[in-house]
């Protein structure tokens, strides 16, 4: 199975420079659309209903402090292979990025304001606060089979 640092660096060398949050909000769709069309999930972590969209923390951890994304350099250390993403893994990116790569970050944090995953995680936490509310593989599933 790929790792997020895998499918983020598949975005980035795909798409080019882009912020931090719009790499997070493509990965999510990423994972999102395999899980609809491909019935497995790209990578095994999770995502938390943050303030701003969907955050995967593993990822958040590798590019905090970074605004702008120039490159995928800053993924090395984590034994990014991309090897480990299969045709299928690739084709599913491939028409989440299509679809959305022109979309600016701030307009897809919206997008997930609107939909039933962030919603249901984000529960009550207060606006601004980071929450820890897990994204469940099976809410992403369950929303995008019946909404993409």
């Amino acid at each position: 199975m790929a790792t997020v640092f895998d499918v983020a660096k598949y975005i980035l060398d795909s798409v080019g420079s882009m912020s931090a949050m719009k790499l997070q909000k493509l990965v999510f769709y990423s994972q999102a659309m395999s899980l609809v069309w491909d019935d497995i999930p790209l990578f095994s972590d999770e995502f938390e209903a943050w303030a701003k969209g969907p955050v995967c923390r593993a990822l958040y951890d590798a590019h905090k402090g970074m605004f702008m994304l120039n490159d995928s350099n800053f993924l090395k250390k984590y034994d990014v292979d991309l090897d480990r993403l299969t045709g299928t893994n690739k084709e599913t990116i491939d028409v989440v990025i299509n679809s959305l790569k022109d979309l600016p970050a701030y307009e897809l944090s919206e997008m997930t304001h609107r939909e039933m995953p962030w919603l249901e995680a984000r529960g009550d936490c207060p606006e601004g606060a980071i929450c820890t509310n897990i994204i469940t593989k099976e809410s992403m599933l369950d929303y995008y089979q019946e909404n993409w």
